[in-house]
């Protein structure tokens, strides 16, 4: 039975809980499960904390596992990253008060609050930087004001967080992050590992694709096959009126409305667009 650990709060976990459901898993899981036994599809789930999932995957004590990139590397963890999966974005910067550090390079010496010492210390490690952490466990926006650190590092979205506590921005990000599956470093191929990213790279791919059914004249076929080509090749069929052709293609859900209407221009009629709940490419 394949073992996965998925996040049971924070900004990953509804994320995950919906891609999962949309792979066919989950669809009778309670939302306070601690351990949802999957028999159809031989899985077993394990809601934990984020920040503890890479540790049971890099130990071997489950299969796979959801998290972020950050709590990935934060950990040290001997796991990987295996898919990206688009969601939960973020990303982790240096801020101090305004004025005060123009770039990394000035926060030598000084005194740096996080709740990601692992990736801190590696980045300062990586630029040459002599600064001492202080590790929180959250609302690090706060050391500064009460004069636990000078600058803080942490996982930002907006940054208005960081603004509203009178502190700036320094430098680019440290790391940008989102949702990973993640695989213990080394583990053996499984086929139901296979199976379970077969899944999800299907939902990310209806996620971003859409169906466009539409008719076109014979003179106008090739331009329109050339505006929606498809994933291997768009299917195309004869109508009644041997003048015209029907065309079926996947394009990409961002782009739809300008191809509908480049089609349109073209001389394109009967344009539909239609979801795609599942796939397999």
């Amino acid at each position: 039975m394949l073992r996965v650990a998925v996040p049971n709060k924070g900004q990953l976990a509804e994320p995950a809980r919906s891609m999962l459901m949309e792979a066919g898993y989950l669809r009778s899981a309670s939302t306070r499960e601690l351990v949802v036994q999957d028999p159809e599809n031989d899985v077993e789930f394990f809601f934990l904390r984020p920040r503890d999932i890479a540790i049971y995957v890099g130990e071997g004590t489950l299969d796979v596992g959801i998290t972020g990139r950050d709590m990935l590397l934060d950990s040290r963890a001997k796991a990987d990253e295996v898919v990206p999966l688009g969601f939960a974005p973020s990303t982790f910067r240096l801020a101090a008060p305004k004025g005060r550090v123009a770039t990394p390079a000035d926060l030598a010496g000084l005194t740096i609050a996080t709740s990601y010492a692992g990736v801190l210390e590696d980045f300062l490690e990586r630029e040459g930087i002599s600064a001492r952490v202080v590790n929180l466990d959250g609302a690090v926006e706060n050391a500064v004001a009460l004069g636990v650190a000078d600058a803080v590092a942490d996982v930002v979205a907006t940054g208005t967080t960081l603004r509203k506590a009178g502190l700036e921005l320094v430098g680019d990000p440290i790391l940008v992050s989102e949702a990973l599956v993640i695989r213990r470093t080394g583990a053996p191929e499984m086929p139901a590992v296979e199976t379970f990213l077969r899944r999800l790279h299907s939902v990310m791919v209806a996620r971003s694709y859409v169906l466009v059914d539409y008719d076109i004249r014979i003179e106008h076929l090739d331009r329109a096959c050339e505006m929606t080509p498809g994933i291997e090749s768009p299917t195309i069929s004869a109508l009644q009126d041997p003048a015209w052709s029907a065309v079926r293609a996947m394009v990409p859900a961002a782009d739809v409305h300008r191809i509908m209407d480049e089609l349109y221009e073209l001389g394109a009629r009967g344009i539909l667009v239609t979801d795609i709940h599942a796939c397999r490419l």
